[in-house]
């Protein structure tokens, strides 16, 4: 039976609540005994979230971030405010800019004027100056953010994973078809990927007001990792060996410039883009306490909890007899192909 939180008559609107990182935000806010505002574009797609709080402890209700009346509407009220919403490639109405500049200043002159606190979720990469549109827009955010609620947190994860990322889950699925998975750029960037559920501890934390305010932490996991790393490690989780194919950034390039029109677009420019830099917690950010220390969480790393939700990707699943050679290809074994 799951202990009755007790109700700290805090109210938290979370915009992007019903997405990936959210649920698992929501899940941590309402432990605590918080009552949650799920704000979401599609209410119906949170209504899934009510079952982890108590009766009517967590409430999904509409907001459009492209909507500065609805922003507005879904922070009255509110003691704090959490912005998760953020995109990996654009569709429509759904900019970067709409959702990643001009949506964190809606919030946060939503969040000024109710007298709530603020936590906003950019991007370790974020950077005004960056060829990215993504990373750029993160920065913009943040500036307006920071302009308007200096007191505001914001938070900096690197590549987040969980049994419902798609990051991981992408890759475990082409593996299961492919017989190669690209390396952008030959697999060299660095990334420093954090469990979810350690980084919607520190969300909950700068809730709780447990951490200093007005400060941008940068959240990664205990490992820093290449990409060809991660797949090596997902590979060896499902048990399938798969050849790990170079591909310079010219030609990268190439193909996503084809592949972002196609449904899902499974690679843009811009992404391509982004894996030119590393995506790791900056040595200023460890000299100056702004990382995941800082919070108390000692994270999880990946080869703890990638078979907790990958096995299903192994030839025959949970009944996958283990086979130590599994994994990506030696380098050596790549070449002489």
């Amino acid at each position: 039976m799951r202990r009755m939180a007790i109700d700290t008559e805090k109210t938290v609107t979370v915009f992007g609540g019903s997405g990936f990182i959210g649920r698992y935000v929501v899940r941590a806010l309402a432990r605590r005994g918080h009552r949650i505002r799920v704000a979401s574009r599609r209410p119906d797609l949170a209504y899934h979230l009510q079952t982890a709080g108590n009766m009517g402890q967590v409430m999904p209700i509409q907001a459009n971030l492209r909507h500065r009346w609805s922003v507005d509407r879904a922070v009255e009220g509110a003691d704090h405010v959490v912005n998760l919403v953020g995109i990996l490639s654009e569709s429509g109405r759904q900019s970067f800019n709409a959702l990643q500049a001009f949506g964190p200043r809606a919030v946060a002159e939503a969040a000024r004027g109710a007298g709530a606190g603020l936590t906003q979720i950019s991007a370790i990469g974020a950077d005004t100056g960056s060829k990215s549109a993504y990373a750029r827009t993160k920065a913009e955010g943040e500036r307006a953010v920071r302009e308007v609620l200096p007191e505001a947190t914001i938070l900096r994860p690197s590549i987040v994973f969980g049994a419902e990322d798609q990051f991981f889950n992408r890759f475990a699925d082409m593996a299961r078809m492919s017989p190669v998975l690209p390396l952008i750029g030959g697999g060299t960037s660095r990334f420093q990927p954090v469990f979810v559920n350690d980084l919607a501890e520190a969300v909950a934390a700068t809730v709780d007001g447990t951490v200093p305010s007005g400060r941008i932490y940068e959240i990664g996991g205990p490992e820093v990792l290449t990409f060809r790393e991660m797949m090596e490690i997902m590979l060896g989780v499902i048990q399938r060996r798969r050849h790990l194919l170079d591909i310079p950034f010219g030609l990268a390039e190439r193909l996503a410039g084809v592949a972002k029109h196609l449904p899902g677009a499974p690679l843009t420019p811009d992404q391509v883009e982004q894996l030119r830099h590393d995506n790791i917690v900056s040595d200023s950010a460890k000299a100056e306490g702004r990382t995941l220390a800082a919070f108390g969480i000692a994270p999880q790393g990946l080869e703890a909890i990638l078979p907790t939700y990958l096995v299903r990707f192994r030839p025959q699943g949970q009944f996958t007899k283990p086979e130590p050679q599994a994994g990506g290809m030696r380098r050596e074994e790549e070449e002489a192909i």
